[in-house]
Parts: structure tokens; C-alpha cells; sequence
């Protein structure tokens, strides 16, 4: 006889619960406040998963009060939360929305923090407990650590409890200002206090790849180059640098999406199954896999496995659209890269053989993020008799897709007959949708990232060693493109044998050399 549900377990959730804290954002002025964070922590307050009680505090450089504060977080909550807002709701919560005016720099500023932080403690029951977001640019990140030590706000309250920091990317920029802002970081607040957040995380998709791999036992078995032949990871976006080119002209697509979101989305692919869901063992996994990619030794050996592009004019969706380097802000003769594509193989015994395709790119046909697992192909011994490997084409692959965005789900290709009296095998659709399964739209990735910071769980939250990592693998191809990593910018013309930066046409899906990389090995993109 089987086991029977607990009736008392029935509506319970087995998230950690968060207790009510103040949230400080540093950065309250800008458009990540407006656009994610607010509207994220109002969506958990409807969702009554925000503790009552909590307070956020915007500190920022403009000159305003708690009421322009309130009003404006308001307008950005209407016109952006994933949830049409109640207004008698909104007035409760905006309750507990402060701003507090200070220079980034200036410890004046931190010390009048600390006095409304302790009020605030007293006058909202919260023992203690701090939360301190990064919002603000990266160059204020070390400032402000700083002065949060100097002050004494790395400390928990008066009544106890904890002080959480919570960075946003980008965490450095190559690997010795990663490890710089690491050990600033740590010197101030230890690494189990310490969050370093990368929103692709959060999203629901992401979350679910290791229960389909190993709440699954039709996937885990053959989950490993026996029976998967390769991986596509892409990141495809219609948008250009859409006002950004101040700070894309120093990042490019490497550093601002594959050293982050694509990397961590192939660790959780390709690790191995952790021995428990805690934080440490679960990023443990990750960080084998990063300590098993192939380095990249020279530029000829990037020139073979990376392909890098730049936008130029074309057309989105019938409009037409400028080349990168007639956008606002960028250098006429700018270097920086927009498109990245490259082949990743994992050192390892379960991946061995088994190659990863990279690809991200602005000014692509469709705004999306999936990867694919492609198994390899069944013998051609009753259905395509005959017909050589390399002639049966992609369709021929049974082929998992895992959908990041838009319409997170999980889609499965296989091979079936034609209805009809001729024998003819066509591929077919097995689909998972997360709105049509469940009945509601997924939380927003942020939502699910504040909500865990609260509750003291990093699970998908960065380590140190993690960031260090992937740091490491991708500052090889910097500096194949562009000379030393430290110091530089991508705008730069790099040293005399980087690799060459390829043009593709905005509304393509990049530049030809990125499909000749697949090419080589007899594989192609799939198109979505």
C-alpha cells in the first residue's frame, strides 16, 4: 500500500521562510530600481510571500523625499510589474518604502544610514536583519563597501540577526579585478552573508533543469556522450545596444552574457547529480565543470573555436535599423563585439568528445534563450537505409529543448510515422508550457532571487570560486582580442593577430563564419 499525502503538508511550501528585514538599495534612481526590483518585491508582497514588516530604503545621490520616492517607485510598479496593481495593496506597501539621500563616497552619508536603520529596527520589529543591494554602477561597488565596513552597516543591528550584501553583475572585469572585488567584499562580510546575483538564475526554467535531469529517470542514464551527440546554448536578442553603449563599449557580449548567464546555464547542464540541494554541494557540482572546460592556450586556438561579430545595418521585423557603430556613444571605429559564438568541450568523463555551442548575439531575428540537446541519431538500418549520416539533416535528431524565455518550457523532437499508406518518418513536437500546465505565469527571476536572499539561501546565487572560474576561461579570449584584459576596452583594436571581427546584417542570425564553426564538425544551429 502506498504511502498516503500528508493532509497538514497540503498548501505548504518548502521554501526557506524569509522574517522581515530593511532592504537597502544602493542605486534607488536608476532603472534596474524601477524596472526589476520594486516591481519584484510588490509582486511578492501580492503573492504574500514578502514578511510583513519589511522596509526598503532607496539611497541614492538625487535630491527627494520619502513622498516623490514612494510616488515615482508607484508610476515604475504600474507600468512594469508582471501583475496589474491594487491600489488599497500598493498604499500598505509603499508604507514602507524610505529614501535616504547620500553621496556614494561620503561617510556622512553612511552614518546618517546607520541612525535610520536602528530606528527603523525599533519602530518595525525588525531585529536586526539587513539586506544591502548593489543597484548602483560597478565603479560604486568597492566605494561602497568600503564605507558600509567603516560604518559598521556589515554588522547585524542592535538586536542581532544578520547583513547580507547583495552584488550585481558585472562582478569585475576580468580575473584580478574579480579577485580585487572579492577580497574587498570580503573583508567586510563573509561569504555565506555575501550574494552575487545573475538573473537567468531565477528564471523558472533554469531552476527546473536539474529536477528534469534527475527527478527523471529516462533522462539521467543516458544524459552523457554515449548517447548525446552535442548542446546548443543561445541567447538571441532583436534589441541593439538600445541607450547602453556606454557601458557595452567596455563590456561586450563576452563579458556582459557568456561569462555570466550562458556559463552558469552550461554548469547546470553538464554537472554531475550533488549529494543534497544545499547551497554548497549544488555549486560545488558547478564548479567542477568550470575547472573542467578546455582552456583555450593562444589566439590561433580562439581563432578555431570562437567566432566574433558586430552588427551592421539591417532590418528588424520589416524596420531598419543602424549598424553598431553609427549607435549613440559608440566609437566610429569601435572593435567591440556583439555576437559571440564558440565551441566549449568539458575534460571530463561523462562530456568527453562531446562539443558545446556557444552563441549570443544582439540584432538577431527573434529575442529568445534555450538550449538543446541534441542525442545522437539512430541507426540507419530500417528507416533510412541508405542514406549516409551527414545527408539525414538535424531533423533526424531527437532533440530536448529547454526554453529559458520567452515561454519557459520544455519541448521534446522524435521521430513518427506519417499518417498514410507510404512508410514516411517526420519529426514531431512533444511540448511543456509552463503558463498552459500550471495556469499562471512564472514569477519574475528577480522575484525568486530577493525572496531567497531574505531566507539566507545562495543556492542560485554565485561563489566565489565560481565567479574566479569563469573568469579565468573567458579572459584567454580577451586577450586574443584585445591585448591585456586589465585596463582595457573592448573598443580598442586588440594586438596585431587577434582574431578577426565579423560583420553580419542586423536581422540575421550572425555572421557565416558562426555557422562554418558548426560546420566543421558536420552540425548545424538550430533555428528557432
Amino acid at each position: 500500500m502506498q504511502n498516503a499525502t500528508n493532509p497538514l503538508r497540503e498548501g505548504l511550501s518548502n521554501r526557506a521562510q524569509a522574517k522581515p528585514c530593511a532592504l537597502v538599495i544602493f542605486g534607488a534612481t536608476g532603472d534596474l530600481t524601477h524596472r526589476k526590483l520594486v516591481p519584484a518585491l510588490y509582486n511578492l508582497a501580492a503573492d504574500g510571500d514578502l514578511p510583513p514588516g519589511t522596509v526598503v530604503i532607496g539611497f541614492a545621490r538625487r535630491d527627494k523625499d520619502d513622498g516623490v520616492f514612494r510616488k515615482e517607485m508607484e508610476e515604475a510598479t504600474k507600468k512594469f510589474s508582471r501583475q496589474p496593481v491594487q491600489q488599497e495593496l500598493w498604499d500598505h506597501f509603499a508604507q514602507n518604502l524610505f529614501y535616504h539621500r547620500s553621496e556614494f563616497d561620503k561617510d556622512e552619508g553612511y552614518k546618517a544610514l546607520a541612525e535610520r536603520l536602528d530606528q527603523l529596527d525599533k519602530d518595525h520589529n525588525l531585529g536586526g536583519r539587513r539586506m544591502f543591494y548593489l543597484a548602483a554602477g560597478p565603479e560604486q561597488f568597492e566605494p561602497i563597501i568600503t564605507r558600509l565596513k567603516g560604518s559598521g552597516l556589515n554588522k547585524p543591528g542592535a538586536d542581532g540577526g544578520w547583513s547580507r550584501v547583495v552584488v550585481e553583475k558585472p562582478f569585475g572585469t576580468d580575473l584580478p579585478s574579480a579577485r580585487h572585488l572579492n577580497e574587498t567584499v570580503g573583508s567586510a562580510f563573509d561569504e555565506s552573508s555575501t550574494y552575487r546575483i545573475d538573473h537567468f538564475l531565477g528564471k523558472e526554467t533554469a531552476q527546473n533543469i536539474m529536477v528534469l535531469r534527475f527527478a527523471n529517470a529516462i533522462f539521467e542514464p543516458i544524459w552523457n556522450s554515449r548517447y548525446i551527440d552535442h548542446i546548443e546554448i543561445t541567447a538571441a536578442e532583436t534589441l541593439g545596444v538600445e541607450g547602453r553603449a556606454g557601458y557595452y563599449e567596455t563590456s561586450g557580449a563576452l563579458r556582459d552574457m557568456v561569462q555570466n548567464h550562458l556559463i552558469q546555464l552550461l554548469t547546470l547542464v553538464c554537472m554531475e547529480p550533488p549529494t543534497d540541494l544545499g547551497a554548497d554541494s549544488v555549486r560545488g557540482e558547478k564548479v567542477k565543470v568550470l575547472r573542467s572546460l578546455r582552456q583555450f592556450k593562444n589566439a590561433d586556438d580562439v581563432n578555431k573555436h570562437v567566432v566574433r561579430g558586430q552588427y551592421a545595418a539591417g532590418a528588424i521585423n520589416g524596420q531598419s535599423v543602424p549598424a553598431y557603430r553609427a549607435e549613440q556613444n559608440v566609437k566610429p571605429g569601435s572593435m567591440t563585439e556583439t555576437f559571440v559564438a564558440m565551441r566549449v568541450l568539458i575534460d571530463n568523463w561523462r562530456w568527453s568528445g562531446v562539443p558545446i555551442y556557444v552563441r549570443v548575439g544582439k540584432r538577431l531575428p527573434k529575442s529568445a534563450a534555450e538550449i538543446s540537446v541534441f542525442f545522437k541519431r539512430a541507426p540507419s538500418v530500417l528507416f533510412n537505409e541508405g542514406t549516409p549520416d551527414d545527408e539525414r539533416g538535424a531533423d533526424s535528431n531527437n532533440v530536448l529543448v529547454i526554453r529559458i524565455q520567452p515561454d519557459e518550457g520544455v519541448s521534446l523532437r522524435m521521430q513518427s510515422k506519417l499518417p498514410g499508406a507510404a512508410l514516411r518518418v517526420e519529426p514531431v513536437k512533444m511540448d511543456f508550457q509552463y503558463g498552459a500546465s500550471f495556469g499562471k505565469a512564472s514569477p519574475e527571476a528577480y522575484e525568486r532571487l530577493l525572496h531567497d536572499a531574505m531566507s539566507g539561501d545562495p543556492t542560485l546565487f554565485a561563489r566565489r570560486d565560481e565567479v574566479e572560474e569563469a573568469w579565468q576561461f573567458v579572459d584567454v579570449i580577451e586577450r586574443a582580442w584585445h591585448g591585456s584584459t586589465e585596463g582595457a576596452s573592448t573598443a580598442d583594436g586588440g594586438p596585431a593577430d587577434a582574431p578577426a571581427l565579423c560583420e553580419y546584417a542586423a536581422g540575421s542570425w550572425g555572421p557565416p563564419e558562426a555557422d562554418e564553426l558548426c560546420k566543421q564538425d558536420g552540425r548545424e544551429w538550430r533555428r528557432f
